[in-house]
């Protein structure tokens, strides 16, 4: 079967350490280590797949031991991959540090991502896929490559700009139907942007104060609407952790309020909620609120669970959250 949603970008071994609290500088505390495999591009396309929507990850590896053993997973979950391997370059790596309340700290050495070329990456998945998805762990270059590839062949393109990179190039933009930052991207992200830059310097924007200090919270739901439109994105999704997540297309805007859930990890979140929103694609149409109402459940399940790509539920494991939550 074909895949309907694919995926191109990054594999990186997670290497995490749970700790009650995170140390302080200078200070060593217990905790547990649990390596397993990551990297957002693959987190996302194990959401994807998870659900059941068939699913291809495309990324870049060493020639070493995380590299056979991102194969090895992948083969043990069923999850098509084309790994170009890299053999200057080591397997992206990462170390997470995740205290008791699930907050997360983490430090990435990309490797054989950032080596993945535009030429590594064969059209005609691209051309047959319904959602192609990328994020910010690979070339830039081979990023837009992608996004306009698939975007003239008619799929959805949807772009997480995660992490939001000094480098980053807004011409992307241009070729992305659908925008998933964090808050912390998206108020990173409008200042890169020359409309949304703009726009933050007329009155009703100065009246909320400085977007990078105060977040959000504060600003009204038709203002982060309008800078929403301007970043000439036809969909715009916010996300907002455990408050949910905000939606501005070309005609409404809408808020979906996040599961209430003990979270035990949350380093995964974001790219459960992407990889999640993508399989709601597929699954509904195109249908852009269901989906993210798809993605916001597959969010939920996945902080309950320590890892990234291991921690992604299943489609019976969402279908069963939702129905208890329906009847709640």
């Amino acid at each position: 079967m074909k895949p309907r949603v694919v995926v191109v970008g990054s594999f990186i071994q997670d290497l995490a350490f749970y700790a009650e609290a995170f140390p302080r500088p200078g200070e060593t505390v217990f905790g547990d280590f649990r390596p397993g495999p990551g990297g957002k591009g693959f987190n996302q396309a194990a959401a994807a797949h998870r659900t059941g929507v068939p699913t291809l990850f495309l990324g870049a590896v060493g020639r070493d031991a995380f590299g056979a053993g991102a194969r090895k997973y992948a083969q043990s979950e069923g999850l098509h991959t084309t790994f170009i391997e890299k053999k200057r370059e080591s397997t992206g790596s990462a170390v997470l540090c995740i205290n008791a309340a699930g907050q997360n700290h983490i430090i990435v050495s990309p490797g054989a991502n950032l080596a993945l070329q535009p030429r590594d990456v064969p059209p005609g998945p691209l051309r047959a896929a319904e959602v192609v998805v990328c994020q910010c762990e690979s070339d830039c270059r081979t990023i837009a490559h992608v996004l306009r590839t698939a975007r003239l062949a008619g799929a959805v393109t949807v772009l997480n700009p995660a992490p939001l990179r000094p480098d980053f190039p807004p011409a992307l933009l241009r070729h992305t139907e659908v925008v998933i930052p964090n808050e912390n991207e998206f108020t990173a992200l409008v200042r890169l942007v020359p409309a949304t830059a703009a726009l933050l310097r007329t009155a009703a924007f100065r009246a909320v104060g400085d977007l990078g200090a105060n977040g959000l919270a504060g600003l009204q739901a038709d203002l982060l609407h309008r800078l929403c439109r301007a970043l000439g994105v036809p969909v715009v999704i916010v996300t907002l952790g455990d408050q949910g997540c905000f939606i501005s297309q070309p005609d409404a805007c809408t808020h979906i309020h996040a599961h209430d859930v003990d979270a035990l990890d949350t380093s995964g979140a974001g790219d459960a909620f992407v990889g999640g929103f993508a399989a709601g694609l597929v699954r509904f149409k195109r249908n852009v609120i269901e989906a993210a109402h798809y993605a916001s459940a597959v969010a939920a399940l996945a902080v309950t669970r320590p890892g990234t790509a291991t921690a992604m539920p299943t489609a019976r494991e969402i279908t069963r959250f939702l129905k208890k939550r329906d009847h709640q």
